[in-house]
């Protein structure tokens, strides 16, 4: 039986908090909470989850935060929060922080920059904003797109004392089998040592409708060479993911791509890295 601990799931509910970007994507637009999680298949098991913030009214992310912590109590699995955080704002982020930090789940931090343009998170505001988080033992998840990889290099750079994870191995174009420069980009970010990945989101960068797990393996191959087995963790990022494929046929196909790793290299992934990263009380 192989224990999971789920590093990227999101709940909302429309009717309590606005989410403008689901009025694109209608099948998604309804309340998901922690239930829509499996708590496990024939020989897996969701043990833990983290919450990751799923882009909310930005006035709102604080009552965002406030509700998923609620939920802890009807779902044990909850262990940690990703809250958002202006992080542009530079040294006017602190109030913020200041906030989060009175709620025990709050892990880290995320500031969405996929929709941004290039440059956003090279700017010196951005950047002292992410350098805060270190002072209030937060960690900074990126999500971003894969041409977005090269200013993502330069902010880790710049930010040496902060702990990050990259979402989705940087959405590359897997629908259109392009491996480059995402590629080179990726092996360059990994060399630096305070960033893991998540292995999260990669059935909706293919064909949502014909993909296949061959269409997967590439770029799987590539995030676990260059990370390695120590710095890569599991995530669903459901319910988003199931615009493509159910929790199970992405957990069935993960599962089938790192069959070559040893029982404790597979731990790591599925579970431990995530633990260690988030800094769960009881990995």
């Amino acid at each position: 039986m192989l224990n999971i601990l789920d590093s990227h799931v999101h709940f909302w509910e429309p009717a309590r908090l606005r989410y403008s970007w689901l009025d694109d994507l209608p099948s998604l637009k309804r309340a998901f909470l922690p239930d829509h999680v499996p708590t496990g298949g024939a020989n897996w098991s969701v043990e833990a989850l983290i919450f990751v913030q799923a882009d909310c009214a930005a006035e709102q992310a604080l009552q965002e935060v406030d509700w998923v912590a609620s939920l802890a109590s009807d779902d044990q699995r909850l262990q940690g929060i990703v809250a958002f955080a202006p992080l542009e704002k530079g040294e006017g982020v602190r109030s913020t922080l200041e906030a989060l930090r009175r709620q025990p789940l709050i892990k880290g931090v995320r500031r969405l920059i996929q929709s941004e343009p290039l440059g956003f998170s090279v700017q010196s505001e951005f950047v002292a904003g992410v350098q805060l988080l270190a002072e209030y033992e937060l960690s900074c998840d990126l999500c971003i797109r894969y041409f977005q990889l090269r200013d993502v290099i330069e902010l880790v750079r710049q930010c040496p004392r902060v702990n990050f994870v990259l979402d989705h191995i940087g959405k590359p174009d897997i629908k259109n089998h392009l491996l480059d420069p995402w590629r080179k980009d990726i092996t360059d970010l990994a060399a630096l040592p305070n960033v893991m990945c998540k292995l999260s989101g990669l059935v909706t960068e293919a064909d949502w409708q014909y993909w296949t797990p061959a269409d997967l393996w590439p770029y799987i191959d590539h995030v676990l060479t260059v990370f390695g087995a120590d710095r890569v963790m599991f995530g669903s990022d459901s319910p988003v993911a199931y615009l493509a494929a159910t929790y199970s046929q992405w957990i069935e196909a993960l599962m089938a791509a790192t069959e070559s790793l040893s029982s404790a290299e597979r731990e790591k992934v599925f579970y431990q890295n995530a633990a260690r990263f988030y800094r769960l009380a009881n990995p």
